[in-house]
C-alpha cells in the first residue's frame, strides 16, 4: 500500500520534513496547518517541492471546531473553512481532516453537527475537496470512532466521509472490530500511530508519548487488519506527536517511521519482505582501543588467551570457552578510545539474514577484505553498532574464523586460591593446578560464553533500537524497565531469542546529556562459578567494582543465604537477585574507555539482568573514574 507521514511527525523547517520522507522512501505527507504556516515557501513553491521529491499532499489538517455550534458561530466557520480550501487549491490537497470540536460553545446534538457538517461538505465539494471527520479522544461531545461514524452517516454527502486514528480509538480502549462495518469508500483517510501504555490524561499522552507502530503497547496491526476488511484504499499514514522526535534529526526518524510500516504492512499480510532470520548465538563481540594493554590486563585477569590475529588486519581473537572477543587496533580505535564497535551474530542463513536487514531499511556496510577473506554481511544498528552475520566454524559455509592465524600464546594458568569458597549455594568448585588448558574448554570457575550485551543508545534512538532488533533481527522485545542513576533516570529494554542465546539490553538516558557520548557499555560473560571467577581475576591482578557495605546489610535482611554467602559476596563486590525461576549474581571489572565486564552466573530459569541491583552499580561505577 501506498505509505504517508504528518509533517508533524518530523523535526525541522517543512523543506527538511519533506526532504527526509522521500529519502526514506514514503510516497506521500500529510501537510500540519502550522508547518505551512511557518515555511517562507508559497503553498504553489510547496506544492513543487513536493512533486520534484516525488511526494502527493495526502491530506491538509487539522480544521478544528467546526460542528454542532450556534449559527453565527458556523457562519463564521464557514467563512474560515472557504479560505482554508482555497488554499488547499493551491497546495493541490484534496482531503482536509476535520477533528471533532472541543469548542466550549459546541452543543451535545447530533442532528446539528450532521447538518453543519453536510454543509461543509457541499462547500467543500465546489473545490473538489474532500472531508475526513474524525472523534478526537477528548472531544468535548463526540470522542469515539463509531460516534463519528453515525454523525458521517446521517449526513449523507460523498464529500463527507471518516478518517480513522489508532491513537484516537485504541486510547479510549474502543473495540475496534466496529470498523468492519464502515463502508471502505466511506473511510477516507487512516492515521496511526502507536503508544506506551501509560496511566495519564488522554490529551497530553496524545500529545507528547505517541510513538510508531510496533514500538508502542497498542495493538496497531489488529485495528489496521480491520480497516482492510471494511475495503479500505488509501494510504498507511503515520500522524506521531513525540517530544524526542521532534528534536531529533528527521533522516533517521523518517527511515525508523517507514521501517515501522513496513514491518506493520507484514504482520497484517500486506507484503511479503524476507522472512526473519533470528540468530542463535553470539559469534564474537569487537572491542576497538587505542592502547591494547590495560585491556589485555583484564582479558588475562578474567582467563581469557590471545589465540589468532587476522591474516590482514590488526585484529587479535582473544577467547575463553565460547566466548570470543575480538581486539582491534587498527586507525578508527585512535579516535574515540576503547568502545564496543561491533558483534558478531551467529546466523542459521547468514545471506538470507542480511536481506532482511536490507529490506527493512538496515543500511548494509561497505566492508574492506582481501580476496581470500570471509564473505561477511555486515549492517548497521541505530546507534552505529556493526552487527554481522556470521556462521563458525560450519562446514557447509565459510567461516570467518578462516581469516584468522593462530597464535603461539600462554594460557593463564588458574591456581587454586587458599579460600575458595565452600557453600554449594554459590557452586563449590576448586580450580586444578593444570598445565595451561585450550581456550575452548574454561577450568572450573571460567568463562563458558557471551551472557548479553549491553549497548548504550543515542537518547533519541531508544525506540527505534528497540523495533530495530525486533523487525529486522527477529529479537523478541521484553518489557521496558526504569532504573534509578544518581543523575537521573534511565530506560533499559532487552531483546532477546527464544532460548536466551542472544540477550542485548539496549539502555538510554531520560534526556539529553553532556555526557553521551561516555556513556558505558558492557560485555556479560557467563560462568558456572562466580566465586571462584571472581576471585581468579581478583588473584590475578584484576580490579573489581567495590560495592558499599549498606548493600549487603539490606541484601542480609531480603534473602537468606547459604552459610558464608553473604560473606562472599560482600568480599567480592558480587550482587545478588532472585525471582521465581531462580537467581541472578553478578559482578562487574573497573571500566576501560567505555567498555567494563560484568561476570554473571545465571540458574538456568532466570531471565533478567539484575535491574534492581542497577543503581547501586550505577552510584558505584560514579566514584569510580575509568581506566583511559
Amino acid at each position: 500500500m501506498r505509505t504517508s507521514i504528518a509533517t508533524v511527525s518530523l523535526s525541522g523547517a517543512l523543506t527538511e520534513k519533506l526532504t527526509a520522507a522521500a529519502r526514506a522512501g514514503f510516497d506521500g505527507v500529510e501537510i500540519f496547518e502550522n508547518d505551512l504556516l511557518a515555511s517562507p515557501l508559497t503553498p504553489e513553491e510547496v506544492r513543487a517541492r513536493c512533486a520534484d521529491l516525488g511526494l502527493s499532499i495526502d491530506l491538509y489538517q487539522p480544521m478544528r471546531d467546526i460542528e454542532a455550534v450556534p449559527s453565527e458561530e458556523f457562519r463564521r466557520n464557514l467563512r474560515r473553512a472557504e479560505h482554508k480550501f482555497r488554499l488547499m487549491e493551491r497546495l493541490g490537497a484534496d482531503t482536509v481532516l476535520v477533528c471533532s470540536s472541543v469548542s466550549p460553545l459546541a452543543e451535545d446534538d447530533d442532528a446539528l453537527a450532521a447538518f453543519q457538517l453536510r454543509r461543509l461538505a457541499e462547500l467543500a465539494e465546489g473545490f473538489g475537496i474532500r472531508v475526513a471527520y474524525e472523534a478526537l479522544a477528548w472531544g468535548r461531545h463526540v470522542s469515539t470512532y463509531d460516534h463519528a461514524w453515525r454523525i458521517v452517516e446521517a449526513a449523507d454527502h460523498p464529500a463527507l466521509g471518516t478518517c480513522l486514528d489508532s491513537f484516537h480509538i485504541l486510547a479510549r480502549g474502543s473495540d475496534p472490530k466496529g470498523i468492519e462495518d464502515i463502508p471502505g469508500e466511506k473511510i477516507f483517510f487512516l492515521q496511526l500511530a502507536d503508544a506506551p501504555l501509560m496511566a495519564m490524561d488522554v490529551l497530553q499522552w496524545s500529545r507528547h508519548y505517541r510513538c510508531f507502530p510496533g514500538q508502542g503497547g497498542f495493538d496497531v496491526a489488529g485495528l489496521v487488519g480491520h480497516v482492510m476488511r471494511a475495503g479500505y484504499e488509501g494510504p498507511l499514514s503515520l500522524e506521531v506527536f513525540n517530544d524526542v522526535f521532534r528534536q531529533a534529526e528527521a533522516g533517521p526518524t523518517a527511515v525508523d517511521a517507514l521501517r515501522s510500516l513496513l514491518v506493520l504492512q507484514e504482520s497484517v499480510g500486506l507484503t511479503e519482505p524476507p522472512a526473519p532470520v533470528v540468530p542463535t548465538g553470539i559469534a564474537f563481540a569487537e572491542l576497538v582501543t587505542p592502547d591494547v594493554e590495560p585491556l589485555s590486563e583484564i582479558l588475562e585477569a578474567l582467563g581469557f588467551a590471545r589465540t589468532a590475529r587476522h591474516r590482514s588486519k590488526p585484529v587479535d581473537l582473544w577467547q575463553q570457552g565460547e566466548a570470543r572477543l575480538l581486539i582491534n587496533t587498527g586507525p578508527a580505535a585512535r579516535r574515540d578510545g576503547t568502545q564496543l564497535a561491533a558483534v558478531g551474530l551467529e546466523s542459521p542463513d547468514p545471506a538470507g539474514a542480511a536481506r532482511r536487514a536490507e529490506a527493512l531499511l538496515a543500511p548494509v556496510l561497505p566492508r574492506r577484505r582481501a580476496p581470500e577473506d570471509a564473505p561477511l554481511d555486515a549492517v548497521a544498528a541505530p546507534d552505529g553498532t556493526e552487527l554481522f552475520f556470521c556462521a563458525t566454524d560450519r562446514p557447509e559455509l565459510p567461516s570467518w574464523t578462516g581469516d584468522f592465524e593462530p597464535t603461539a600464546h600462554k594460557s593463564p594458568v588458574a591456581h587454586e586460591s587458599p579460600a575458595v569458597h565452600k557453600s554449594p549455594a554459590v557452586h563449590k568448585s576448586l580450580v586444578a593446578h593444570e598445565s595451561p588448558a585450550s581456550p575452548n574448554s574454561p577450568v572450573a570457575g571460567g568463562i563458558h560464553r557471551i551472557d548479553h550485551l549491553a549497548l548504550t543508545q543515542p537518547w533519541h534512538q531508544f525506540d527505534e533500537a528497540a523495533l530495530f532488533h525486533h523487525s529486522v533481527l527477529g529479537l523478541g522485545a521484553q518489557e521496558s524497565v526504569d532504573v534509578a542513576d544518581p543523575y537521573g533516570l534511565l530506560r533499559s529494554r532487552a531483546v532477546t531469542n527464544a532460548d536466551g542465546s542472544v540477550r542485548i539490553a539496549l539502555g538510554v538516558g531520560a534526556a539529553p546529556s553532556a555526557d553521551e557520548g561516555g556513556r558505558a557499555q558492557h560485555i556479560a560473560l557467563a560462568t558456572g562459578d562466580i566465586v571462584t571467577a571472581a576471585r581468579r581475576f581478583r588473584d590475578a591482578g584484576g580490579r573489581l567494582l567495590p560495592i558499599p557495605a549498606n548493600y549487603y546489610d539490606d541484601l542480609a535482611a531480603k534473602y537468606e543465604l547459604g552459610d558464608g554467602e553473604l560473606e562472599a559476596y560482600r568480599e567480592l563486590g558480587i550482587l545478588y537477585d532472585r525471582d521465581a525461576d531462580g537467581a541472578f549474581r553478578h559482578c562487574y571489572t573497573e571500566t576501560i574507555g567505555r567498555v567494563f565486564f560484568e561476570l554473571v552466573q545465571r540458574d538456568a530459569g532466570h531471565r533478567g539482568y539484575g535491574a534492581q541491583n542497577a543503581p547501586v552499580r550505577l552510584a558505584a561505577q560514579h566514584v569510580r573514574r575509568p581506566v583511559r
